[in-house]
């Protein structure tokens, strides 16, 4: 139709209207998130408002003692200002109830990051009865350095940059590329988050059925297990500029059509062609943007998914071979039930069924175990060993090991504590033995844990920047925990990581032992690496020795197949399949179970914490 604005570098594939039938899906597909529990209540979001009202109060007190303490005249900080800005998915409008709210706080450029450290945690705690914050734990050693707050049951995680003005005033507009100008690059990494943020919001047609689609996306990601970048999957932000690009092809949709359309095109789209809201934009700023024909490793990325703010960068880049491959499965399916949804009148429930990674998907899996003598050093190195899980995915890719497949690493850790009362009962917890699991503390997963350095050093490390060990809090620790007079029992805190391995069929050899050893020995070289604090230990398990806490309620469990009796032969075919798995360079659950019981090496048994991610 003549007139249509366009959305979007192409024009629209369709412009209709929704039909009765797509308004009535809307309306099912809006009550069926409903029922996920996937919408917060109304009394949350005005809890936010104020506690987001509360902190630019506060950050202008900062402003104001900090341009005191350097003497600035009064006529400059009676304008000197600042501002509170959100991103993420509090900015988006898709939080769910238990969703952290993203915050960015931006100063005057005679505030320093250094500043912000030293006094907005005293200033939060003051600004409170004592009891409304039950956690405030600044990191500063990170990619973004962070204040990770609770504050009458919020979450919020707090980041700071200052811009090279004087002044900041209210609702101030960050879309100007030219406020980037003198900003480092951790500046530059804060302040984009809100700069992509807004600008995905002015590039959809109808925001609110952007907002119920990607809802729906989101939660069908993260049910199917297939949701985070730190392990090769996309994000949030990548899952976001999806479903906007959606929405520019079918601007007058509603929210079920933009769900069944996002599945098709997400998996046909002519990959690795870069998915983008809208053409470059030209700038005079020299930073370095996603240009595969400039930058060799960009060349290289297999789905990119770019921003769509100055600079552009691909938010996908540790998509892998093995996770994508699992994507467009997953896409697949979803495309299937999307279309029996419409056909067929199949519930939405269905497509949001919990994925079958540790029931049905996989016989074999890696288990990846991390453990430290102390929780806040293993909060540091679980969190850095996961974001190097995806160069044990590539390196097993690479290695030429002809029987695998893929390799499909679960998007979750599970976290235990382990009490033991020797020596040899903690050797055994760090290698993967569930058997001195303390009764009374339940496992976790990785995604429920709120540890902020766990998730810092995991997200650190996938942009590129790992975390230092913290100097003294380590050395007190090792004193307490390595002295030899220590008492018993002690506490283990582990963190295990599960690929699953698909082989290719009538494979029977499975070595990976040189990706295993180099995926090992680059975890290691971590300059906080403490050899008599942390440890790493990788093997081969199989499904029906996975331990109970990795199923949901109703889930079955996969038991071991009896053997088939066949004639009696010299027994080569036998021992060739048993020296096979233990060829691997991992050690094989099914060889434990017999060290275990002569005392040797340990397995897993199944005590039941209820876990599951």
């Amino acid at each position: 139709m003549a007139g249509e604005r366009q959305w979007g570098v192409t024009p629209a594939f369709s412009n209709d209207l929704p039909t009765a039938r797509d308004h009535k899906l809307h309306d099912a597909l809006v009550a069926e998130l409903k029922a996920q529990n996937n919408f917060p209540p109304s009394s949350d979001s005005e809890k936010r408002d104020a506690i987001l009202a509360k902190l630019k109060t506060l950050l202008r007190q900062m402003v104001q003692s900090v341009g005191r303490k350097r003497g600035l005249p009064q006529g400059i900080l009676d304008v000197a200002g600042g501002e509170v800005f959100t991103y993420g998915s509090y900015r988006l409008g898709v939080h769910g109830p238990n969703s952290d709210v993203d915050t960015l706080l931006v100063a005057p450029k005679h505030v320093s990051r250094d500043d912000f450290f030293d006094l907005m945690p005293d200033l939060i705690r003051q600004s409170v009865p004592p009891g409304e914050i039950t956690e405030l734990v600044p990191v500063r050693d990170s990619s973004v350095p962070i204040i990770k707050l609770c504050i009458q049951g919020v979450d919020i995680d707090l980041i700071f940059s200052n811009l090279q003005q004087s002044s900041i005033p209210d609702k101030m507009d960050l879309s100007d590329d030219n406020l980037l100008r003198g900003l480092d690059e951790t500046d530059r990494r804060c302040v984009n988050g809100t700069r992509v943020t807004n600008r995905i919001l002015q590039l959809v047609p109808q925001s609110k059925t952007f907002r119920v689609a990607l809802r729906a996306i989101k939660l069908w990601a993260q049910r199917r297990a297939i949701y985070g970048n730190i392990v090769g999957f996309p994000g949030g932000v990548a899952y976001a500029i999806l479903v906007a690009r959606v929405c520019q092809l079918y601007p007058k949709a509603v929210a079920p059509l933009i769900v069944q359309k996002f599945f098709f095109i997400t998996r046909v789209w002519h990959w690795p062609r870069p998915v983008f809201l809208q053409l470059k934009e030209n700038t005079s700023l020299s930073l370095r943007e996603w240009d595969p024909a400039k930058y060799r490793g960009d060349a290289l990325h297999l789905m990119p998914i770019l921003t769509p703010a100055v600079p552009s960068t691909n938010t996908a880049h540790t998509i892998c071979r093995s996770t994508k491959h699992v994507m467009m499965a997953e896409l697949q399916r979803g495309e299937d039930l999307a279309t029996e949804i419409y056909t067929n009148n199949k519930p939405w429930s269905t497509l949001f069924q919990r994925h079958q990674f540790f029931t049905e998907a996989y016989k074999h899996y890696i288990c990846v175990n991390t453990a430290a003598r102390t929780k806040d050093a293993q909060d540091k190195w679980s969190g850095l060993v996961q974001s190097k899980i995806k160069w044990l995915v590539t390196g097993i890719e690479n290695s030429g090991a002809k029987s695998v497949e893929l390799v499909h690493p679960y998007n979750k850790g599970f976290d235990r504590v382990h009490v033991c009362n020797d020596e040899d009962q903690i050797t055994k917890a760090k290698d993967g033995s569930v058997d001195y699991q303390a009764k009374d503390i339940a496992t976790t997963t990785t995604d429920q844990a709120s540890d902020i350095k766990t998730q810092l050093a995991a997200q650190s490390a996938t942009d590129g920047v790992e975390m230092t060990a913290d100097a003294g809090e380590e050395v007190v620790e090792k004193q307490e925990t390595v002295n030899g007079d220590a008492e018993w029992p002690q506490k283990i805190y582990t963190t295990t990581y599960y690929l699953g391995i698909g082989l290719v069929k009538g494979a029977k050899d499975l070595d990976i032992s040189q990706p295993v050893r180099n995926f090992s020995s680059d975890c290691t070289v971590w300059p906080g690496y403490d050899v008599n604090l942390h440890s790493i230990n990788i093997k081969h398990i199989r499904n029906f020795d996975l331990p109970a806490d990795v199923f949901v309620d109703g889930e079955i469990r996969p038991v071991k197949q009896k053997k088939k009796v066949k004639p009696a032969t010299n027994g080569t075919d036998n021992a060739s399949n048993k020296r096979s798995f233990q060829d691997s360079g991992l050690d094989d659950s099914a060889a434990s179970t017999k060290r275990r019981q002569s005392g040797n090496t340990p397995t897993t048994s199944e005590h039941t914490n209820g876990a599951a991610g």
